[in-house]
């Protein structure tokens, strides 16, 4: 990286960080240009050089939480991957408590974040957040189970999103239920869509 990258780099995550500390202690229509710039000490021509809006910042620092999280979450990845290749077929389900707690453990610490982007966007950025996990983990377990190709866009929509609608709910409810109540809400759902496909087959 070169020295300008990497200033400019610095610079962006000095707002970033500025407005997720702002975010904490006020919502989004509250928090003002200024108020960011003299938090993360630049000039209103900065942050203007980064962003035409204060939401193109909201929806960087979506990005970079979750950047955050699945760079935790690496080497778990790989241990999830060593398991899918090996493991029973009927063990091969990733909605567990040991898989969902870290990630929702990691919404309820960043959830007036999350809360935010949903309110304002209406999405987590999901695209970007499981492209990684789509083709490492979730396209290897519909090859296991040879759901054809045109399928898997399909099953993968109703499952990513169909999880994303359960904790957009948990988070309107400012995450008040227990992980494992979440857990075991999603766990119970993807399993009766199990048992549905098995039974149409």
């Amino acid at each position: 990286m070169k020295k300008s990258e990497s200033k400019y780099f610095n610079t962006a995550l000095r707002m970033d960080r500025a407005f997720l500390d702002l975010l904490e202690k006020k919502d989004l229509e509250y928090i003002t240009v200024k108020e960011i710039c003299e938090a993360a000490r630049v000039n209103r021509s900065t942050f203007y050089l980064h962003y035409e809006t204060i939401g193109d910042l909201l929806a960087e620092s979506v990005q970079y939480m979750n950047e955050q999280f699945l760079e935790h979450m690496k080497l778990r990845e790989e241990v999830i991957v060593s398991g899918i290749q090996e493991g029973p077929l009927d063990e091969l389900y990733l909605v567990t408590p040991t898989f969902l707690t870290p990630y929702l453990e990691y919404i309820a610490k960043n959830k007036r974040l999350f809360r935010t982007a949903l309110k304002n966007s209406g999405s987590f950025g999901l695209d970007k957040t499981y492209s990684r996990m789509v083709e490492h983990v979730f396209i290897p377990i519909l090859e296991r189970f040879r759901i054809a190709e045109t399928d898997r866009n399909y099953i993968l929509a109703f499952y990513i999103h169909g999880l994303m609608a359960i904790i957009s709910e948990w988070l309107k409810n400012d995450c008040a239920d227990s992980i494992s109540h979440v857990s075991a809400i999603m766990e119970q759902c993807v399993m009766r869509g199990r048992k549905k496909q098995e039974e149409n087959k």
